[in-house]
């Protein structure tokens, strides 16, 4: 494109139109790629061409980072976190990362110049469809907290095609529909085709020795699919370093059968391209049959396999025995989904790569760590035994191999508590038997923790008390939080800038700062400005509650807000108890002094939970 077309400065050169930071910059990069990404120019350009082209603009300046921060820690061999996580719920990618790299201002003023609005722009981004909710955005906050620490990280999980649902409304009852949010592509993401793994499902296995006599397994599946990575880099806040969150897509190795094809089978010539693409099109499966269980299982497992065979290439390069995996990679397992991760590290260790059991048994347990995100017995994942070995024959062989193992330690341990021996099992024995993925985390890992140091302590005392019994040192809290750039600097722009002015900009990578507001409690013009900020955004959703549902709300009102997915257990129905219960005294006593209040509730429901919303 010449000059005449972008009014771009010949003396800006490539190199500082792909990473400068300046508004200038921003503006003639921003139009290089509407024009030679997006095959658009400013008059015919739709909303979702201006977002693409900002977008491209934005990961130019990413790709920048991300490229040295990959150098620095293949120069260093730093030991890296690894992250495994069936969800993420990362948020829109665009407004966050220009308040990462601290450009936000200067993006504005360069699409003004144009007669844009960013905030216009911004609304084009399509939630990323990988999560479902507190689980989900725990795993964002963690990576965008590795980010900003500058500690080495990679984000491993699932690219889901289709998100849980999109949801709306209907005579009162909840209607869903495919969530399509990579309908217009994902500018974020980077496709490895020659980052990919095979993954076995099925089959049987067999016994042999090998070459030295040593008794070995061999498994011969049933069936298989490749998984393809997708990269996105995460940025942290005010620094350099861009970390990675590495998502599988599931392929088939080969996408079309000629033969098949050839002999006039045109539907059979691609069905294994769609059943293989199956394991990674929907975030959560209905898992009420049989089938859907199915999914789930070979969905864990798929992501999980993946990222250990990467993990182990990684490792394999740098020459280095295998007995150090551990001190190159520290597998962080997000609640009991990516479980199946001990018996598959396992089953690459010793069938793979041949190592003995007990030097393999040491690396594994070394190298995983268990975030527990419930307290409900009910709530921890079991497998049923028979679709267990149906799926994943060889795993369900090591899980009995570590199980009788481990009870074997705990019978000298506890010598005569047989029922202390049924608790601790990795396979329920009662009724129908379960794989038990909670227990096989737990005696798979060097740590155990809650989401809170009460969550950590309650699961000592409840739900894993036997093993907390066993191994007390194991139970480590790690407090989950939630970033304050996107909570707070992003979306509540009023209320940062007013804590900015008040104790300084510290807070935002450090919100014990936030303490120092207490040295302002008494000060009345503090307290004006903060009721001021806070009636602002509360007009905002007002605003937005009118014009979704056609519904005015006084913003004078004490809003209560609960946010959440309806479920039994999700303390929906005490919240509307509560409702009822202050409606019930009012109608006794109309003229009872309290304040003015708002209820507002946003939720979806569940698949498999058959409630109106």
């Amino acid at each position: 494109m010449g000059n005449a077309d972008t009014g771009r400065d010949s003396r800006i050169s490539l190199e500082h139109t792909r990473t400068g930071l300046s508004a200038e910059t921003l503006r003639h990069a921003f139009l290089d790629n509407l024009f030679y990404v997006q095959g658009r120019f400013m008059e015919v350009a739709t909303p979702n061409d201006l977002y693409q082209a900002l977008a491209y603009t934005l990961r130019d300046r990413i790709l920048h980072r991300w490229m040295r921060t990959v150098q620095t820690y293949k120069q260093t061999d730093c030991r890296t976190v690894c992250y495994l996580s069936a969800e993420y719920l990362p948020g829109p990618h665009l407004g966050n990362n220009l308040l990462n790299l601290g450009i936000l201002d200067q993006a504005r003023e360069a699409l003004s110049s144009l007669g844009l609005d960013l905030d216009a722009i911004l609304d084009q981004e399509e939630e990323p469809g990988l999560g479902n909710g507190g689980l989900g955005r725990l795993a964002a906050c963690y990576m965008d907290s590795l980010a900003t620490l500058e500690i080495p990280a990679i984000g491993y999980g699932i690219r889901y095609e289709y998100g849980i649902f999109d949801q709306a409304i209907q005579d009162g009852w909840q209607v869903e529909t495919s969530d399509t949010w990579l309908h217009y592509g994902n500018p974020w993401e980077v496709r490895r085709p020659h980052i990919y793994f095979d993954v076995k499902i099925g089959g049987h296995t067999e016994n042999y020795h090998d070459e030295q006599g040593r008794f070995r397994v061999r498994w011969l599946a049933g069936d298989g699919f490749r998984g393809v990575a997708y990269d996105t880099p995460i940025t942290g806040y005010g620094v350099d370093t861009v970390n990675l969150l590495r998502l599988w897509s599931a392929e088939a190795p080969e996408s079309f059968d000629f033969q098949a094809f050839n002999q006039g089978d045109y539907v059979g010539a691609v069905m294994r391209k769609v059943r293989s693409e199956t394991v990674s099109k929907v975030l959560y499966p209905n898992d009420e049959g049989e089938g859907g269980k199915r999914l789930r299982l070979i969905q864990q497992y798929f992501f999980v396999s993946c990222s250990l065979q990467d993990m182990l290439r990684i490792f394999l390069d740098s020459g280095r025995p295998l007995s150090e995996f551990s001190d190159k990679f520290a597998a962080q397992l997000n609640d009991t989904h990516p479980t199946i991760a001990v018996a598959e590290l396992m089953r690459l260790l010793v069938d793979e790569q041949r190592m003995d059991w007990d030097a393999a048994w040491a690396v594994a347990r070394r190298t995983f760590a268990y975030t527990n995100h419930t307290l409900l017995p009910e709530a921890l994942e079991k497998w049923p035994l028979p679709l267990f070995q149906s799926v994943l024959p060889r795993h369900l062989e090591i899980v009995h191999e570590i199980n009788r193992r481990f009870l074997d330690e705990m019978r000298v341990r506890f010598p005569f508590d047989q029922d202390r021996l049924y608790r601790l099992s990795i396979i329920d024995e009662h009724g129908p038997r379960h794989v038990r993925m909670a227990h096989l985390a737990c005696v798979g890992s060097t740590a155990i923790n809650g989401v809170a140091a009460l969550h950590t302590r309650l699961l000592g005392e409840t739900v894993l008390k036997d093993f907390h019994d066993v191994w007390p040192e194991k139970f480590q809290n790690k407090t989950n939080g939630v970033t304050p750039r996107r909570f707070m600097l992003l979306s509540n722009p009023g209320l940062a800038a007013l804590l900015t002015e008040t104790i300084g900009a510290g807070w935002v990578r450090d919100l014990s700062r936030l303490r120092d507001l207490e040295h302002h409690a008494d000060d009345a013009g503090f307290r004006q400005r903060w009721r001021a900020v806070k009636l602002d955004r509360k007009r905002q959703l007002a605003g937005f509650i009118d014009r979704r549902l056609g519904i005015q709300v006084d913003p004078h009102s004490l809003f209560d807000i609960q946010v959440k997915r309806i479920h039994e257990y999700k303390r929906q129905h005490l919240n509307l108890l509560h409702v009822v219960s202050l409606y019930n005294r009012l109608k006794r006593n109309p003229g009872l002094d309290i304040a003015s209040r708002s209820f507002i509730f946003g939720a979806s429901r569940h698949r498999g939970i058959g409630w109106p919303n």
